[in-house]
């Protein structure tokens, strides 16, 4: 379970926006977009990756680019999701049809795909964005199926692009409670691919990350974990986005080292990275 470095080359282009589409609402506003770009031009792409993306609208006042996982692509388009958390994500809910943007990518490994293994996908919050391109590429959705947790309305996330190739269970976070009832719904589900000799792959925040993780030592299952760290540069070059090893590292030099979650990850097997 080795931790391959990607071997797309990244590629820096300028893109058109599409169009920007708004999900769900959270009080009088709307923070969560789905936004759609002319196709880069790649020739794949592996689910899992990013892009950096800087729009013209940045100006000299916002000097570095914001990170955004790939969402979908087609042989049109790309789209990328996100949602609105500061100055540089609020400019791009800004963005109009026909503005550029600077997009550099794809960066980083993507998820492993293996379609003949029983396959849980488990997403929390605007973790559940790379799993959209991997149920759409996946050859065989039928091994696959996701446990969704999450605190806005289900509107907000674009559950229904994955809902329409696998099926996905949902739960939301609204009462202290909630929260023990999603770790055991996911120490349930985890124990039955477990018994399968099935894969996990776990996106969002750390805290729930780290649960995963936990849970994954626990019942001796195959996971891979997708790391949300704050990201510059996004070509590890500026060493902002380290994390630290474990002895299962299998670059012996680097075990128990620190690695730049951009260019190492952000997908990484479970027993291979601190938390």
């Amino acid at each position: 379970m080795s931790q391959p470095l990607s071997s797309s080359q990244p590629a820096s282009c300028e893109l058109t926006v599409l169009d920007l589409v708004p999900f769900g609402q959270t009080g009088s506003e709307r923070r969560f977009f789905a936004l759609r770009l002319s196709r880069p031009p790649w020739e794949k792409y592996r689910p899992g990756q990013f892009v950096m993306i800087r729009p013209q609208n940045f100006g000299l006042d916002i000097l570095w680019a914001r990170p955004l996982g790939i969402c979908h692509m087609t042989a049109r388009h790309m789209i990328c999701f996100f949602q609105v958390r500061g100055k540089g994500t609020q400019r791009m809910a800004e963005l109009r049809p026909g503005d550029n943007v600077r997009v550099w990518g794809p960066l980083g490994n993507g998820f492993a795909m293996e379609p003949d293994t029983p396959t849980l996908l488990l997403a929390g919050g605007m973790g559940i964005v790379p799993f959209v391109g991997y149920v759409n590429e996946h050859p065989r959705p039928w091994n696959v199926s996701m446990l969704f947790g999450h605190r806005e309305n289900i509107r907000c996330y674009p559950v229904d692009s994955i809902n329409e190739h696998v099926p996905l269970d949902s739960l939301q976070e609204n009462e202290p409670g909630d929260l023990g009832n999603l770790v055991f719904t996911i120490k349930e589900r985890m124990g039955e691919y477990a018994a399968q000799k099935g894969l996990v792959l776990a996106c969002g925040p750390t805290p729930f990350l780290r649960t995963v993780q936990n849970l994954a030592a626990k019942l001796n299952v195959r996971c891979q974990l997708s790391l949300e760290n704050r990201m510059a540069c996004g070509v590890g070059a500026c060493l902002g986005c380290v994390s630290r090893t474990t002895e299962n590292w299998p670059v012996p030099g680097k075990r128990q080292g620190l690695v730049q979650i951009c260019n190492h990850g952000p997908v990484f097997w479970a027993d291979q990275i601190e938390l």
